[in-house]
C-alpha cells in the first residue's frame, strides 16, 4: 500500500521509511506540510502517517486540508514526541486524526495501526460501491430513496445530480407503442414517418 510520510527530521524520516518498507508498503516521502500536499495531488495515497509539529504546515493543518477535500477517505496517523495530552488530542481528533503513534515509532505499532487503516479503508470502499448501486423498479422505473420514497428517475436524478431531461420517444417504442396506439385511436400514423430517421 502507497502511504506518505511527512517528517521534518531526516533521521526520523528514514527510521519511518525502513518501518514501512519492511512491513512491505510503498512509503511516498514528504518533508513539510506543503511537499505533502502536493504529493496528494499526484497520487491516489489512501495513508497518511504525519509528524505533527512541523514548519509551515504542520500535521493538523494539513489532515484538515485532506478533510476538506472529500475526495475519497484518507487514514490520518499523527506522529508525537510523547503522549498527547487532553487538549492536544482533542484537537487532533476535531482536525481529523484518526490515529497516534510516538516517536520513535516502534515497528509493531506502526504494523497493527496500518492493519486498522486497511480494514477501515476496505469497509470504506464496500460503503461506497454500496451507495452506487440505485435501487429502481423493474415495472415503473421509479427510484427508491434513501428515505424509502418512490419518485420518477427524472426528479430523483435533478434532486441529487442537478440533472434536467428532455422527453422524447426512440424509434423502437414509436413502433412498439406510439403506432399502436394511433391506429386503435383512427388516427393516421404516417406523419410519423417524417419524425423519423
Amino acid at each position: 500500500m502507497k502511504i506518505l510520510t511527512v517528517e521534518d527530521d531526516p533521521i526520523a524520516q528514514l527510521l519511518l521509511e525502513s518501518a514501512l518498507k519492511y512491513l512491505g508498503h510503498e512509503p511516498i516521502v514528504a518533508a513539510d506540510g506543503e511537499a505533502a500536499w502536493a504529493a496528494l495531488s499526484d497520487r491516489t495515497v489512501r495513508v497518511v502517517v504525519s509528524d505533527w509539529l512541523m514548519p509551515g504546515t504542520d500535521g493538523l493543518e494539513l489532515c484538515r486540508r485532506i478533510r476538506a477535500r472529500g475526495e475519497g477517505y484518507v487514514y490520518f496517523i499523527l506522529l508525537t514526541q510523547q503522549s498527547a495530552n487532553e487538549a492536544n488530542q482533542n484537537a487532533a481528533i476535531e482536525a481529523g486524526v484518526d490515529d497516534f503513534l510516538t516517536k520513535p515509532v516502534n515497528p509493531r505499532e506502526l504494523w497493527m495501526r496500518l492493519r486498522v487503516a486497511e480494514r477501515i479503508l476496505g469497509y470504506t470502499r464496500q460503503v461506497r460501491q454500496l451507495e452506487s448501486f440505485l435501487p429502481i423498479c423493474s415495472y415503473c422505473k421509479n427510484v427508491r430513496s434513501d428515505q424509502n420514497y418512490w419518485q420518477q428517475i427524472e426528479s430523483y436524478m435533478q434532486s441529487h445530480a442537478g440533472t434536467k431531461f428532455s422527453h422524447g420517444v426512440c424509434p423502437e417504442c414509436v413502433e412498439k407503442h406510439v403506432r399502436p396506439m394511433l391506429r386503435a385511436a383512427g388516427l393516421d400514423d404516417t406523419a410519423l414517418n417524417a419524425e423519423l430517421p
